[in-house]
């Protein structure tokens, strides 16, 4: 179950979300908000996240994104997150 505070974060966001209907843009999964937030946000919005889901956990779902997921990342964004996930993140 999403707290409030991330929900409100993906409400804020919905843009990235265009997509989805919007009723069920809070139901984005964890990979797609780090993907769509780490490739296309601003620093802010990355601090954000952040704060709001945890760095620990924004680590979790970066590192376990592997194979075409991982692809989904611009080489330059992929290289930077993993560079400060190794170390910050535990």
């Amino acid at each position: 179950m999403r707290d409030e505070a991330l929900k409100e974060y993906i409400r804020k966001h919905d843009d990235l979300f265009w997509y989805s209907p919007e009723d069920k843009g809070e139901t984005v999964s964890d990979e797609l908000l780090v993907e769509h937030i780490l490739n296309y946000g601003t620093l802010d919005d990355v601090r954000e996240l952040f704060r709001v889901m945890g760095l620990d956990r924004v680590a979790e779902v970066f590192r376990g994104m592997k194979g075409r997921k991982a692809q989904n990342f611009f080489p330059e964004i992929w290289n930077f997150f993993n560079l400060l996930f190794t170390h910050y993140a535990h």
